[in-house]
Formats: C-alpha cells, structure tokens, sequence
C-alpha cells in the first residue's frame, strides 16, 4: 500500500522534469543564432542517433515495427518537420515564451479533430474554454498593443497557430499508429529521421538553411537535440499516460511558463503587459478545458477527450 503512492509521486517527478527540460528549447533556439530553417533541422538531425540506438532496445523488447507503424510514423513526420519550421519562425517574431505559449492550442485542436474524425465528442469544458483561449491569442498578437514585444507579433501568432494545427496532425497520426502498443522510440526516430529531411527539402521556402553553422551555434543546437528533443520527450511520453488526466493538464502547463521564466532569465525578453495576460488567459483556458465532465459516461470514454502528450 505505501508503495503505489510513492510511485506516482515518481512519474509526476518525471514528467515535471520531462516539461522544465522542454521549456528550454525556445530559449536554445534563440542562443542558437541561427536561421530558423537551420535549428529545425539540427534539431531532429542530431536527435536521431541516440533515438536509434532506443529503437533498437525497444525493438529487442517489442519486436520490429509493423509496415503501418513504420509508413504512418514517415506520415507523422512530415507534419513534425512542418511544425518545427512554422514555431521557429514563430519564435524569431513574438518571443520565445509568446511562442511556446501559443503551442500549445494543439491541445483544442487535437480535440476537435478527434470529434471530427474518430466521433469523440469533447466536453462542455473545452467547448467552453476555447473562446478564452482564443481571447488569449489576440491579446500576444498585440492587436490593441502598442508595447506589444517582438519583431512581428501578428505574424508570430500566425505561425503559433500554424504550429498547433500541424502539430496536432502529427499527434493524431501517432496515435493511430500505436497500435495499443507502448512503443516510443521507434516511432519517434523514424518521424524525426523524416522531418528532417523534409525541412531540408522546403529550407529554401523558409529563408533558407546553413547546413554548415559556425560554433558555438553546434553546441546550442545540440543541446536542443539531446535536451529537449530526445531527453524531455521520451520522460514527457513515458510519464503522461500513466497519470490522472486532470494532472496532466496541470503539468503541460509547466512547459509555456517555464518558457516565459526562462527566456525572460535569460534572453531578457519582456513581453508587453497585455501579452503576459494573453498567456495567463491562455493557460487557464488549457486548464479548465482540459477537465473531464463528471457525470455518466464510461472512464474509458474520458481519457480519450484528453490529449496525453507535450508541445514543441
């Protein structure tokens, strides 16, 4: 009996850890100093061998991939490499907190399109949330703002919103591929694998890549491969499904404010004081339209409304 308890206590653990070493890589983008196409693209290249290698572990535990997780983990990164490309522009025009907060509408996304394309009707929560979250949205895109901070943060906020629509594309098709199977890595390095091939294809539509980036540019963009990419990813995977839905919603919250502490810390930022209240609207609106409806539907049919897995 005094076990269980200090085991959930362990996964919470792990994934606030998982989420705070997520919540860094806006920040590394921008220490990178790179162009956007050129950090999307370390990011997942470098990534991939240590992906490979717990593929491999987990294939000796599993067994191989099938050909449809293989084929839609190739489908899933496709959209990962889009997502990348779109929140690295995004943060270039509205701030690395601004950006990461804005990733986070993957979370009505993801349920809308399961409503639409799986029959998942999603609470009366999120149906109440989400004009409060988009409340959230106008207030960083700095529409009524003169202070608003950023290079360009209309623009920023469309490229936040576009992350959260192909971020959710790649989620959903991950989800399909699953197969009701606990498999993480080699999904994840064969979507990585292939998004990075892809945002070196369209590298030229996004202002274009430097595949050959001056240190100590390596250095940043490979703690972004090994920190947030894989490190934070695999314990954000690991750990979500194995907890309450109610406190994984509190914890992916942890990622868009430890952004905000973090890139102000370090980077300076300073978002203008309507867009500092746009992220709290937006946070609270995750928040609440994450909560289950009480009453009389199965659990099953609950834990399915709520999307178990982290931002960018």
């Amino acid at each position: 009996m005094t076990r269980e308890p200090a085991r959930d206590r362990g996964v919470v653990l792990i994934a606030v850890t998982g989420a705070l070493i997520i919540a860094t890589s806006a920040t590394l983008v921008r220490l990178s100093g790179v162009a956007p196409a050129t950090s999307a693209f370390y990011r997942c290249l470098y990534a991939v061998p240590p992906l490979v290698v717990l593929a491999w572990l987990e294939r000796r535990r599993l067994g191989p991939m099938a050909t449809r997780e293989r084929l839609l983990a190739w489908a899933a990164g496709i959209f990962f490499g889009l997502d990348l490309v779109f929140w690295h522009h995004s943060i270039g025009y509205v701030g690395a907190g601004p950006a990461t907060v804005l990733g986070n509408l993957q979370v009505f996304v993801v349920a809308f399109a399961a409503w639409a394309l799986f029959a998942e009707r999603p609470s009366r929560a999120l149906m109440i949330g989400t004009p409060v979250v988009f409340a959230g949205v106008v207030l960083i895109s700095g529409l009524f703002d003169s202070r608003a901070y950023g290079e360009n943060p209309g623009l920023g906020v469309a490229y936040g919103v576009a992350t959260s629509l192909t971020y959710a594309a790649f989620m959903l098709i991950m989800r399909a591929g699953s197969g009701g199977r606990r498999r993480v890595a080699g999904p994840l390095a064969h979507a990585t694998l292939v998004a990075a091939l892809l945002i070196a294809a369209v590298s030229p539509l996004s202002g274009g890549a430097d595949f050959t980036p001056s240190w100590p540019a390596h250095a940043w963009l490979l703690a972004l491969a090994l920190g947030p990419q894989v490190g934070g990813w695999m314990l954000i995977t690991y750990a979500l499904p194995r907890q309450p839905a109610a406190l994984t919603a509190l914890l992916l919250l942890i990622q868009p404010i430890g952004s905000l502490a973090v890139s102000a810390a370090v980077l300076g930022e300073r978002p203008s004081p309507l867009q500092l209240a746009g992220c709290a609207v937006i946070a609270l609106g995750v928040l609440y339209g994450s909560r289950r409806d009480q009453p009389a539907r199965s659990a099953d049919a609950q834990d399915e409304q709520v999307p178990k897995t982290s931002t960018v």
